[in-house]
């Protein structure tokens, strides 16, 4: 008998009037502000402009929904195109399927146009979202709760999840909640690059690396745990092949980074001409504002030493007249 264990939502969706409230995009959306909100502070702290990072997030985000779909529909594509599938299924991102593999490569595709657009370097860009994106992957990975989804193998550990749903081939049951497992090891990333970046200064796309790499290490057993169906190669699911791949790519790239261009970008966004040329005419106004202040200053000195020579010699004249 299970003396405790999660319980999983009976519906994933909640109904505001007309208005359908799914959890798995309720999650994808919170995930997607705290990640703009993070990173629009730490592009600031590293000498950005205000809001550069949501302009930029415009591009990458649609991007990344667009490549983390094809990704799910691709290497699962017998859910949506074998005998008995719809394949308009294929489109309904809110029923849950993203693959963060996906999500990651086209969303780098789009921020690299917004970055472009806007003439910064896009491994700063990438920088200051890495923790950002850590910490939405941890509240997105509730999605997979609210669909009871993407669980482990069987256990009775009081911390196991309750899988009440029979749809789609589950057995209802208690398992291994890696969704949970996986927003802990994100969290857990989120950290380390905030203070890793801190520690050593990390520049130049090092702290995107970073990220890319730890969560890869957790991705990797936590995917070998999962019980769905997924395609298979040489014994190991493909995600977990995709996650030793992407690690080595991140370890490999932090290192001849570090190399080839140590230390931190000293500027990550140039000033538009225009707000120069105000600067520079602020500071010419107040050079001379300074210049006019100083002579002013300098006037006055001189007639107050005039003054004190005037009345020395006034008082001179005096003595003189008395003593005669």
């Amino acid at each position: 008998m299970d003396l405790a264990f999660i319980p999983s939502p009976s519906r994933g969706v909640v109904e505001l009037g007309p208005i359908p409230l799914r959890g798995y995009a309720f999650c994808i959306i919170i995930g997607v502000f705290v990640a703009v909100w993070l990173g629009n502070k730490r592009w600031i702290a590293r000498g950005g402009r205000p809001g550069t990072v949501a302009d930029i997030s415009v591009w990458a985000v649609p991007f990344g929904l667009v490549g983390g779909r094809l990704y799910h529909v691709i290497t699962d594509y017998q859910l949506y195109f074998s005998e008995g599938r719809d394949w308009v299924d294929a489109f309904k991102i809110w029923e849950g399927g993203l693959g963060i593999w996906g999500a990651i490569a086209f969303g780098a595709v789009g921020a690299w146009i917004g970055c472009r657009r806007r003439g910064i370097p896009l491994p700063a860009w990438a920088d200051a979202l890495a923790p950002g994106i850590a910490f939405a992957q941890a509240i997105g990975r509730w999605g997979n709760w609210f669909n009871q989804e993407l669980y482990g193998k069987a256990t009775d550990l009081p911390w196991a999840l309750k899988i009440t749903s029979a749809e789609d081939g589950r057995v209802p049951g208690t398992y291994h909640p890696t969704f949970l497992y996986e927003s802990l090891w994100c969290i857990g990333v989120g950290f380390l690059v905030i203070w890793a970046d801190r520690r050593f200064k990390l520049g130049h796309g090092r702290a995107f690396a970073l990220y890319v790499a730890s969560y890869c290490a957790g991705r990797g057993w936590i995917e070998y745990m999962r019980v769905d169906d997924a395609h298979h190669v040489l014994g190991l699911r493909l995600n977990v092949w995709t996650a030793i791949a992407v690690f080595v790519l991140a370890v490999v790239y932090f290192v001849l980074s570090a190399k080839k261009r140590p230390g931190r970008e000293e500027i990550v966004e140039p000033v538009p001409d225009g707000e120069e040329a105000a600067e520079a005419s602020e500071g010419d106004d107040a050079e001379s504002s300074k210049d006019a202040k100083d002579a002013k200053d300098a006037k006055d000195a001189k007639d107050t030493e005039e003054s004190a020579d005037t009345g020395d010699k006034d008082k001179d004249g005096a003595g003189s007249a008395k003593k005669g």
